[in-house]
């Protein structure tokens, strides 16, 4: 058990949604202020806790702790003891993961999402971490990054400087952002909202911001002067583009699990097994490690494992790495039974939390078809409610417009409305969905490929579909459908007529050997979930959970099997309808006529066990950022993601495991919006859980978002695009660059050209340090009485800079203040500008 000096240790931890942060000084752990949150020294260990209140469920707690580069081993050690402490004061259930400076994980990097800022400096390398005041700051930060920006402090030199990144040159009252001339227009947007988050967080929203083309300086003079003030006059050329770290990670299928335990002092690591992992591998007793080829190493703690296991598993996970001689920055997750990470249940071929209740729909695997039972619901609900429509992957009611073509001789024929919902292996189809919202017409375009169809009629088929999507002026969803994975929504628009022929053509000129026994496999229990399957005339085709329907040259059987429902038999009358128009023979499983077999070429075994129905249990929905620049195919997770992750110029990718979605941004280039497909594809192939390759991928464009997509993410705005929060708009609202010519700023101050520990006064620990007072405030003229001399923030005033002649006071004195008391010297009108100008 843990021991009160312990818990006294996490008397100030917070038991409740949000982020907490904390640094290691002098091995305790000390508390961080929020605004120094993001800001991490580089020669410190910080602990962050992020607690999370999922929709539906309780709490979920997240521990990370983050290593800087030149932290020395004793505060590493101490950051480890503390987490594993911190996650036994919290019950055992977050989720422990290691950070390590420049290698940090999606989740942790989710948490900032404007970036993180390593800072120089640190306990362990000597620094002081005290700042004269947090206004009379002089640093310059190198951005770098795609999706996930950081930014570094380097020396203020324009030696510092390249032509392919951004550069923030933070003077505290002023941030000046210089954009290389090779830099893009995404990376730009990043810097711009990072020196906003300055701006807000550090400086109370009053330093004012400017930007400057790197290939445009003139364009900016009053900026350019400030920077050649700090900088010096450039001389020379600046150094050509730096390339960015690899930001990615390559997905790996090469998935091991082991078991690692201790004997007589020694780590022992026995491996279990290969992907596609399954659940039943892991036992409550022990500790296990999955191990991704060094991408990342995952410890899984039985809640039965001895208290001595659970307490070394992030400590095995270390020396794993060094014993696999995997870098240092290996990503480590530890996660009790019962609290596992979505990512790790991905590893898995399939994954039930124990307690797991089903949801609106319910979807079964049996064979290769899936058996979906669906409730009722109401369309106006549908669209009130997107995610409703993203769990039940229905945009509507099924209830708009059909129209459906075939593909013959490469282009399109329309299909006789008569024979709607029969679709033939060896043919190729369109299916264009129209229906109706707020008002609006709204499209989904499915391409439905037939096994035995040609390479050159699929290939016919995507080229027709870009025809029509153009048509549409690009308005339409496309989703491309294998044979017998057909979506739910596409089930739903046909009524419970949808039949699926194995061979054959639906083309008028093509003769179809129609010669002997036909058996179809039907599934569903309503006119949204039905479909009859074409197998294979034998009695190994038969499953006793199932209709089936057994069609020859003069009789039809409805053959129910004892596993189906009353709804599934009423289904199958009705499908065997359109299929036959003779009479039907009804054939109780067990009581079948002699006939019925001699039509199945003899009476043989079959699947007979209604255990082999098996609930598909749903998974995590994960956000990527697709990527095929290096010739290889590579994603950036984007973790608890929102719709602000959708970047313009990205091709995203959404798997919400039954189905996957490529959104694609109106600024995608034209290479990624070409190979998304092949992306998509690749991603299934190599998904370490084994997944279905042909599983639905579904194309959509930003503006035309269907519910099923949209229902994924939290409060979806349909006007986000429409409103703009382009950089070029951002770049607008941070006013006129003149105007900073205007601030009261001596550029021959002396702080100028001093580092931040060789600045007289001080007293405010600069972000990312331990909490203390909040900065002070400048006071400008007039002398202060003696019950305000000079001493320290506590006390209210701080000595002026060398050089200066005002006073400085903590905001305390002056803020939500009357006039009469006001300290003298302060002009009561002023008070805020005056501040304003030093901020």
């Amino acid at each position: 058990m843990m021991n009160d000096d312990n818990k006294d240790a996490f008397r100030n931890v917070k038991q409740k949604p949000g982020l907490q942060t904390w640094t290691i000084n002098n091995m305790q752990m000390v508390p961080v202020a929020p605004q120094g949150f993001g800001n991490f020294f580089e020669g410190d260990c910080y602990i962050v806790l992020y607690i999370s209140q999922k929709k539906g469920s309780g709490q979920t707690a997240d521990i990370h702790y983050w290593i800087g580069n030149l932290s020395s081993q004793d505060e590493q050690g101490a950051a480890a003891i503390y987490v594993t402490q911190l996650d036994e004061y919290l019950g055992g259930s977050p989720v422990q993961h290691r950070e390590v400076q420049g290698n940090e994980s999606a989740r942790f990097r989710s948490y900032f999402k404007n970036g993180l800022i390593y800072k120089k400096g640190g306990v362990a390398s000597g620094f002081n971490h005290v700042d004269s005041n947090v206004y009379n700051v002089l640093r310059l930060l190198h951005v770098k990054g795609r999706k996930n920006i950081t930014a570094s402090e380097v020396e203020v030199s324009w030696n510092s400087f390249n032509n392919g990144d951004i550069f923030l040159l933070d003077i505290g009252n002023a941030i000046v952002q210089w954009n290389g001339p090779k830099s893009n227009r995404r990376e730009k947007l990043k810097a711009v909202l990072l020196a906003q988050d300055i701006r807000d967080r550090e400086r109370g929203g009053r330093a004012q911001i400017g930007v400057v083309e790197g290939e445009d300086e003139r364009g900016s003079p009053e900026l350019m002067k400030i920077m050649t003030a700090v900088l010096g006059q450039r001389t020379g050329p600046l150094k050509e583009a730096v390339p960015d770290d690899k930001p990615v990670q390559v997905q790996n299928t090469k998935v091991r699990l082991y078991h690692v335990f201790e004997t007589s002092g020694n780590l022992v690591v026995q491996e279990v097994a290969t992907q596609p992992l399954t659940q039943d591998l892991l036992y409550s007793s022990d500790c296990y490690i999955a191990d991704q080829r060094g991408s990342s190493v995952m410890v899984w703690k039985g809640k039965q494992a001895s208290k001595e296991e659970r307490q070394e598993a992030l400590n095995r996970a270390v020396g794993y790495i060094k014993a696999k001689n995997y870098p240092s920055g290996t990503s480590v997750e530890v996660m009790t039974e019962g609290g596992e990470s979505a990512m790790f249940k991905h590893l898995f071929k399939s994954w039930r939390d124990r307690g797991q209740t089903q949801g609106l729909g319910t979807t079964y695997s049996v064979g290769k078809i899936a058996k979906v039972d669906q409730v009722k619901f109401d369309v106006m609900e549908l669209h009130a409610r997107p995610e409703l429509a993203a769990q039940q992957r229905m945009v509507d009611d099924a209830s708009g417009d059909v129209k459906v073509w075939r593909i013959e001789n490469l282009e399109l024929a329309e299909v006789n409305p008569s024979t709607y919902g029969q679709f033939y292996g060896g043919d190729c189809y369109l299916v264009l969905y129209t229906y109706q919202r707020s008002n609006q017409q709204q499209y989904i375009l499915y391409m439905w490929q037939g096994q035995h169809a040609t390479k050159d009629e699929i290939t016919a088929c995507a080229y027709q579909a870009v025809n029509i999507d153009n048509k549409y002026n690009g308005a339409p969803v496309q989703v491309r459908v294998v044979m017998g994975k057909e979506p739910r929504h596409f089930l739903a628009i046909f009524k419970g007529k949808l039949i699926i022929f194995q061979g054959g053509a639906g083309r008028p000129s093509v003769a179809n050997t129609d010669t002997g026994a036909r058996l179809f496999q039907v599934r569903g229990t309503n006119e949204l979930n039905t479909k009859a399957t074409e197998v294979l005339a034998r009695t190994s085709s038969l499953n006793t959970n199932d209709v089936f329907l057994l069609k020859s040259d003069h009789i039809c059987y409805l053959w129910y099997g004892k596993g189906c429902s009353g709804d599934e038999r009423v289904m199958g009358r009705a499908i065997s309808d359109v299929l036959s128009k003779q009479d039907k023979q009804v054939v109780m499983e067990d009581q079948e006529p002699a006939e019925f077999w001699v039509a199945l070429g003899g009476k043989a075994p079959y699947a007979s066990d209604k255990r082999l129905e098996k609930e598909e249990p749903p998974h995590s929905p994960r956000l990527f950022e697709c990527s095929n620049q290096t010739g290889q195919f590579r994603m950036t997770e984007v973790d608890d993601f929102a719709q602000s992750d959708l970047d313009e110029e990205d091709v995203m990718l959404l798997d919400t495991w039954e189905e996957i979605f490529l959104w694609i941004g109106n600024l995608a280039n034209q290479y990624e919006t070409k190979e998304a497909w092949n992306s998509a594809q690749e991603y299934l192939r190599t998904h370490p859980a084994g997944r279905d390759p042909d599983t639905p991928i579904i194309s959509v464009k930003q503006g035309y978002e269907p519910p099923t997509f949209t229902g994924w993410f939290n409060a979806w705005d349909p006007h986000k695009w429409s409103g703009g929060n382009s950089y070029e708009e951002m770049k607008k609202k941070l006013g006129d660059a003149t105007s900073l010519s205007q601030i009261t700023v001596d550029l021959n101050n002396a702080n100028l050209n001093k580092s931040p520990d060789e600045t007289d006064g001080g007293g405010y620990t600069a972000p990312g340090g331990p909490m203390t007072s909040p900065p002070v405030y400048r006071v400008h003229g007039g002398d202060l009485s003696s019950s305000f001399t000079p001493s320290s923030p506590a006390g209210g005033t701080v000595s002026p800079p060398a050089g200066g002649s005002e006073m400085y006071l903590n905001p305390e004195l002056l803020i939500n203040k009357s006039p009469s008391d006001l300290p003298q010297g302060v002009d009561p009108s002023q008070k805020e500008v005056s501040a304003a100008l030093w901020l």
